[in-house]
This record gives C-alpha cells, sequence and structure tokens, in this order.
C-alpha cells in the first residue's frame, strides 16, 4: 500500500515522512466514494500525512462530510462492509464520528456538512503547505513533544495546542488583512 518510509531521524514514528502517504488517501478516497456514492459530500486529507515534508505518525487522518452524522445507518454500514469499524462517537463536538480501518492506518473522521472542524482542519493543512516556516515550528514542536510526552500520549495532542493556536493566530490575522477573503472552495 505504499513505500518503503523514509526516516528523517531515529525511528520515532512521529519523525517519519512517506511519500506514499497521498497515493494511500486517494486508494482510501475511491473506496469511501464507491461506498458511500452520493453520501460522501466531500472527502479530505487531512492532518500532518497531508502536508509534503511534515513528519507525522504512519496513520492518514480523512475528514468525510455527510449530510448529518446522527443518521449513521446512512454511512456506517457502507464502511464498515469495506472494512471500517466505528470506534468513537462525539455528538456534542460537531456532530464527530470517527472510524478506523482494520490496521489502523487511518482514522476516517465524519463531520456533518456545515461543521467548523472541517473547515479547520483545510485552513490548517493549507496553511502548512503554503507556509515553510509554520510547517518548520509545528514539526519542532511535534518532535519536541513525542519525545517529552512518550509516556503519555493524550498529553501530546494536548501540548500541540500551543502552537496549533499561535499558527491559527497568523492564519485569521492574514484572512482579516484580506479585502474579500475567498469562500471555502473559491479560488484564491
Amino acid at each position: 500500500m505504499g513505500g518503503t518510509p523514509v526516516e528523517q531521524s531515529g525511528s520515532d514514528p512521529h519523525r517519519r515522512v512517506r511519500p506514499a502517504w497521498p497515493e494511500r488517501f486517494e486508494q482510501a478516497s475511491a473506496a469511501i466514494r464507491a461506498a458511500l456514492a452520493h453520501a460522501a459530500l466531500s472527502v479530505e486529507h487531512v492532518g500532518s500525512t497531508s502536508v509534503p515534508g511534515l513528519p507525522a505518525k504512519p496513520v492518514i487522518d480523512i475528514d468525510l462530510t455527510v449530510a448529518d452524522t446522527e443518521s449513521e445507518r446512512s454511512f456506517v454500514p457502507a464502511l464498515e462492509a469495506i472494512g471500517y469499524e466505528l470506534v468513537l462517537c462525539e455528538p456534542n463536538w460537531n456532530g464527530h464520528r470517527m472510524l478506523n480501518d482494520a490496521d489502523v492506518t487511518i482514522n476516517l473522521h465524519v463531520f456533518p456538512s456545515g461543521a467548523p472542524e472541517l473547515v479547520r482542519h483545510l485552513l490548517f493543512r493549507d496553511w502548512l503547505r503554503t507556509h515553510p516556516d509554520d510547517r518548520e515550528l509545528y514539526a519542532a514542536a511535534k518532535m519536541r513533544l513525542a519525545e517529552s510526552t512518550r509516556d503519555d500520549p493524550g498529553a501530546y495532542n494536548l501540548d500541540k495546542n500551543t502552537v496549533i493556536d499561535e499558527i491559527f493566530g497568523r492564519i485569521f490575522e492574514a484572512a482579516a488583512a484580506e479585502p474579500n477573503p475567498p469562500r471555502h472552495g473559491e479560488p484564491h
């Protein structure tokens, strides 16, 4: 399903850059779209594996948009039929559902149309793709935190919030400075 990982430094999974991640996403996206047909409103590659050159754990994060996540029967059985398992249901957090593939190499995040977290993920991904200084800042924070939170994996995600919030500050500042900022889906 992918190429050989290119180790940036050591064997820590947070430091890996695997050039085959986009291809792995495309394979998963095609299977998801085929299984759900028109129920899949959008399928996006998000998270660290979606940003070329950014170290990441070897797990692809995918955002799937459906009309309504409360209607799980409209998407969960079809995803289960292609090997996904529903592992998390967070109706009070943007209607979020999460499924994993059998190997837990994909985190499939399912949100209803209009969920703000979808826009947040895309803003962050697109910013890191086009702003190398912030991409490097985020990479350094991830590697530092991977080491310092090794014994407390839950703290890793929480502790990343400081640098994520700092980067979002610049994202929002840049958007506010644009005279007519494009809406999501419009060309810049």
